[in-house]
């Protein structure tokens, strides 16, 4: 079995695509095993996430509809 790995990316429509020089190493017809690996987001992004979904939530508690008026200014 030969394995190829190279970064690829996901379009819009969910499919996978794939660099040019791996569609010339697969014949017509073939069935391949395929394995995903995604990168996580590191202990440090997801805290920074985190941070930022509180900040917004924060934010918007102390949004109230009589403050819309401002709104139009």
């Amino acid at each position: 079995m030969k394995a190829y790995e190279f970064p690829a990316n996901v379009t819009t429509e969910g499919k996978i695509e794939l660099p040019d020089v791996i569609w010339q190493q697969l014949a017509n017809n073939q069935q391949v095993k395929v394995i995903i690996l995604v990168n996580e987001p590191t202990e440090e992004e997801q805290e920074e996430a985190a941070w930022q979904r509180l900040a917004a939530d924060q934010l918007l508690k102390g949004y109230s509809e009589d403050d819309a008026i401002y709104d139009t200014i």
